[in-house]
């Protein structure tokens, strides 16, 4: 197995639909197509929380999927969002990426966890039966400390040393287990990739990363792509000047009321930027107001990003 190289920029992008809600096939390959031109994004994540992918039906995921590998080809990874809930159902889920061709993919906890916790092995036998069934490649994701699915270091170490896992997205957004726990990862792995999915806290773990898997690189992948590099050559005056042009978008797509909001903020910037002509999302996800409308473009505009 060939590791994915993922040192660098893998944008999470949206999944757009057309203004009657149907999966826009045409749209989702130009906006592919526009993020892989860019120097540095190195790969492509679907199906996740920014792609509304468990909005899809599983028919639909695998389309997506074909349409993204035929749009890309070989220029960069594919990889597909895993999230049922189940473990048979989430290896059967990878069996159907690779098979529309992905290469990777994210393995998102099972989402009974969120509320009620996991038991001991449970996230391990998670990765190894998915990596059994599809034989695709894996990546590790570390969600926030304030849920119940956040895994414990040893957890974390014990899936890091299982076949197939290649990275890990971690968005802890606990600086104190990020500063404590990363350090353990690269001790213990040093060819695991560390990629950082804080959208809304970038700067502070820019310095310590191989890459960044975020939905923010779905919209604004030129100057994330800077950030990273600056961080990479421990510059922190180049990364806080890149940060503090970005924060009005981030402040306008990530600190809303609800993390889920970000999706339809995004898509309102991608259409702000001519790369979507429709911002639509489906239920539960809802339209965001006007004056939200006027605030994503007003900070696009600052970040000299339209």
């Amino acid at each position: 197995m060939n590791p994915m190289d993922l040192r660098g920029l893998v944008p999470a992008p949206v999944t757009a639909f057309t203004s009657d809600g149907e999966v826009d096939h045409a749209a989702n390959a130009d906006l592919a197509r526009w993020l892989v031109s860019v120097d540095g994004v190195k790969g492509l994540v679907c199906l996740g929380h920014a792609g509304e992918g468990t909005y899809l039906t599983a028919e639909e995921q695998v389309a997506l999927i074909r349409t993204l590998v035929e749009a890309v080809g070989d220029r960069v990874p594919i990889i597909a969002g895993i999230t049922g809930e189940g473990t048979k159902t989430a290896a059967l889920e990878a069996r159907r990426a690779a098979d529309a061709g992905a290469v990777g993919v994210l393995v998102y906890p099972s989402h009974g966890w969120l509320r009620f916790g996991f038991q001991p092995g449970a996230p391990q036998e998670r990765y190894r039966a998915i990596h059994e069934e599809s034989g695709l490649q894996c990546i590790l994701f570390q969600y926030p400390d304030v849920t119940k699915a956040t895994y414990d270091l040893s957890t974390q170490l014990e899936i890091a040393a299982q076949p197939g896992v290649v990275a890990t997205k971690n968005g802890v957004r606990n600086m104190r287990r990020w500063d404590t726990e990363i350090p353990v990862l690269r001790q213990n792995f040093p060819d695991l990739q560390i990629l950082t999915c804080h959208d809304e806290y970038l700067l502070h773990t820019m310095f310590d990363i191989d890459g960044a898997l975020v939905g923010y690189g779905g919209l604004a992948p030129e100057p994330l792509v800077e950030l990273i590099a600056a961080g990479k050559a421990q510059d922190y005056a180049r990364a806080r000047e890149i940060h503090d042009r970005l924060l009005p978008v981030t402040k306008a797509v990530y600190h809303r009321g609800s993390h889920m909001e970000g999706t339809v903020a995004l898509k309102i910037g991608l259409r702000a930027r001519g790369i979507l002509k429709d911002a639509t999302v489906r239920q539960p996800l809802q339209p965001l107001g006007e004056s939200a409308v006027a605030e994503v473009e007003s900070a696009l505009q600052q970040a000299e990003l339209i």
